[in-house]
């Protein structure tokens, strides 16, 4: 089983070696075309994957690696409002989100590798744990359903407040360099930005690897779904960057989805609910919210 998560994260970094070191060696604004092309890419990579798992381990571990998949990416649209509130608030230029994106991702994955084994450890030898997560998760999608809309409030950040204090910071960009060398070395704001990014992921992974874990407790399941759908969140960004605040009721159907696994943990032991069920209910509430959000937007045009 080693050799399986050693050669899995060679071909991620190398994948991801390919996207920074060829395919975007240069800074440019990634225009939809690309950025649908490579989320294709991505879910055509997914997809194949689940074949693999598929044939290797069966028909339940393919089915959960897909649950897993869908139920990460549909989760990780909360993460890309807040990408676009982010790069707004701190003017970052179209052509130098990407990099900051590449560099946040990779973080992504190496903290939610540590929290996926923590967790199933965890619920491994303590099995009451799993109550707690699911209540966590009923609460998120409570107070997700209340608020209105997203907001970011970087200032309030006491990681980045910390790190201001210990790092000078330039005021101005200088392009896509992370440092620069004045009279000693100076953090630029895209450095800041990368960093309100990663703690915020943080903050995303508490919601999003629980509800993974409700799906199955087999790590090489969960880090590998999780891994496909953080790969390709970077593309879909560009791709639905113009098109976000279309999708205005979506936020209500991500809610019902953490607060339906929610459910489920909590109900796990009296009554379980499939993963062909589980699938299922997170396809309606996703269409139903696109459609919703499509339908009202017709309307209010109307």
């Amino acid at each position: 089983m080693l050799l399986f998560w050693i050669l899995f994260n060679v071909f991620v970094l190398a994948m991801l070696g390919l996207d920074l070191g060829l395919f975007n060696r240069r800074a440019h604004t990634v225009k939809f075309r690309e950025a649908a092309l490579w989320s294709a890419a991505w879910i055509t990579l997914a997809a194949a994957f689940a074949v693999v798992v598929f044939f290797w381990h069966g028909r339940r571990p393919a089915l959960e690696f897909v649950t897993g998949y869908v139920l990460e990416l549909s989760l990780s649209v909360d993460n890309l409002f807040v990408f676009l509130l982010l790069f707004r608030y701190f003017k970052v230029s179209p052509a130098h989100q990407h990099k900051v994106l590449f560099w946040g991702i990779l973080g992504a994955l190496v903290m939610r590798g540590a929290f996926i084994l923590a967790g199933v450890g965890l619920i491994r030898r303590f099995h009451w744990i799993i109550y707690c997560f699911g209540a966590l998760l009923v609460y998120s999608g409570v107070k997700l359903f209340r608020s209105e809309e997203a907001g970011v409030h970087p200032e309030k950040n006491p990681v980045l407040r910390a790190f201001r204090r210990w790092m000078p910071v330039t005021e101005d960009y200088h392009g896509d360099r992370f440092f620069v060398r004045r009279a000693g070395l100076y953090a630029t704001p895209l450095l800041v930005v990368l960093l309100v990014i990663e703690t915020t992921d943080v903050m995303f992974a508490v919601d999003s690897i629980p509800a993974v874990l409700a799906i199955t407790l087999n790590a090489f399941i969960v880090y590998t779904s999780n891994v496909f759908a953080i790969l390709g969140l970077r593309s879909m960004y560009f791709a639905l960057a113009g098109m976000m605040e279309m999708f205005q009721y979506l936020h209500y159907g991500l809610a019902l989805i953490l607060i339906f696994i929610g459910g489920k943990m909590l109900l796990s032991e009296y009554y379980p609910i499939s993963t062909e069920v589980a699938l299922a209910v997170l396809a309606v509430i996703l269409l139903a919210s696109i459609l919703a959000s499509v339908l009202g937007r017709k309307k209010g045009r109307g």
